[in-house]
């Protein structure tokens, strides 16, 4: 329960925090100012977080003694005693669970309280995930437009060059109608990735649980730490909250199972009787009209031992259900894991070769230039060449945003709680 109680205590220091980013207009955000703000905003956080306030109201229920019971008798017609006629009646009884029960069911309790705080965080985890995965495509699309807009005046000084030649008599007017085509092939394209913004933006800001509207601040790079990828897999996933939370489910059906076993033992009650003696008209008679206590014992026989059994049987069923659930969900993270890591080692060496490819093709692109403004030949070559240089600073971008997404696959599956 301690990282529980240090979550509550940080709850509280938060408060100010949250008041402060409100005040402060979101496209002034960094990243990880957006993951502060939905880590207390979204909705399926505080729902996780309302679900483990609620489990932790679990424990006070079950680790309560039962209610004690009164019963009061009024007699209709009086019974005669010797020492008088009895009035009234009072009973009450309080009854004990066998010896540890209590204290086994409220540690039950605290476990699957401890499971569903596990849940809370593997919950805020996987919105992190989402976030920064939107957060790489909106990177992504400003980046798209951004190399459109360039190539757009690139595009321009290529037609005055062509037209340039033309007029010199050294160039082709198809050279010109060549370049139009992919100035207006261009612009359509910067179109649609405007178009693209909004929705990709409300998808962020979804997450968020701000103003769809709202416009995002975008940074011009993505932080890319380079991931630990040579963890040993038996060090894999230890602070995993899906695998905590299940080791937690685990130990509670084993509480279970003892609370199953005690509970099969008897109960014991504690009682007292009180009857109201009336007076006699007996002059001289010993205890006249003295009221009478009797304490009391009880004790539960439980002689049916099918249920005791069965619920023992049901504890045992969810423990062994739970640890294969805790296999199949290692095997999935390991696999999860294994593809992220592949990604980002994918995603860096595909980074590398086309900045080297992003140079040499540069390099050409000077030469057909210069050649160009000599001769007023091989123009379309320079149009292929100057497409083939878009497609490699996209694809680099792309690269980027994919190894982005490795990485933030990586830290949801390795997760630290901070």
């Amino acid at each position: 329960m301690k990282s529980i109680k240090k979550h509550k205590t940080q709850k509280v220091k938060c408060i100010g925090l949250i008041l402060m980013l409100c005040s402060v207009n979101l496209n002034s955000q960094t990243l990880n100012d957006y993951l502060q703000i939905a880590s207390k905003n979204n909705p399926e956080i505080m729902a996780s977080y309302v679900e483990f306030e609620a489990a932790l109201q679990k424990s006070p229920q079950v680790s309560s003694l039962p209610d004690p019971s009164l019963t009061v008798s009024a007699f209709g017609r009086m019974i005669e005693t010797r020492v008088g006629a009895q009035e009234a009646r009072f009973s009450l009884m309080q009854m004990f669970p066998w010896f540890g029960t209590l204290s086994a069911k409220k540690s039950a309790a605290n476990l699957m309280a401890e499971a569903m705080f596990q849940k809370y965080l593997d919950s805020k985890n996987e919105v992190f995930l989402n976030l920064k995965e939107a957060y790489a495509s909106l990177y992504e699309l400003h980046q798209m437009i951004r190399l459109e807009e360039e190539n757009l005046l690139i595009l321009d000084n290529y037609r005055a060059l062509a037209l340039s030649k033309f007029k010199n008599g050294k160039g082709s007017m198809v050279d010109v109608v060549r370049n139009d085509i992919k100035i207006n092939e261009s612009k359509t394209n910067i179109q649609l990735l405007k178009e693209q913004i909004e929705p990709s933006q409300i998808s962020f800001n979804s997450l968020l649980n701000v103003e769809l509207e709202t416009v995002i601040n975008i940074a011009d790079s993505l932080e890319i730490h380079g991931s630990d990828l040579n963890v040993k897999p038996d060090s894999l996933f230890v602070t995993n909250p899906k695998l905590i939370g299940l080791d937690k489910k685990m130990a509670a059906f084993e509480m279970q199972k003892t609370i199953a076993k005690k509970e099969g033992n008897p109960m014991i009650g504690l009682g007292v009787d009180y009857s109201i003696i009336s007076k006699r008209d007996v002059p001289g008679l010993e205890m006249n009209g003295q009221d009478a206590i009797m304490p009391m014992l009880s004790v539960t026989l439980p002689i049916f031992r099918k249920k005791y059994r069965a619920n023992q049987k049901e504890a045992d069923y969810m423990f062994q259900a739970t640890s294969f659930e805790k296999q199949a969900m290692k095997n999935k993270l390991m696999a999860s894991y294994s593809m992220a890591k592949y990604n980002f080692e994918k995603a860096k060496k595909l980074k590398s070769l086309y900045n080297i490819q992003t140079e040499s093709t540069q390099q050409a692109i000077k030469l057909l230039v210069a050649a160009y403004s000599n001769s007023g030949t091989n123009f379309e070559e320079i149009l292929r060449m100057n497409q083939d240089l878009l497609m490699l600073q996209t694809a680099t971008v792309s690269a980027n945003k994919d190894q982005f997404s490795a990485q933030a696959k990586i830290d949801y599956l390795l997760f630290k709680d901070e």
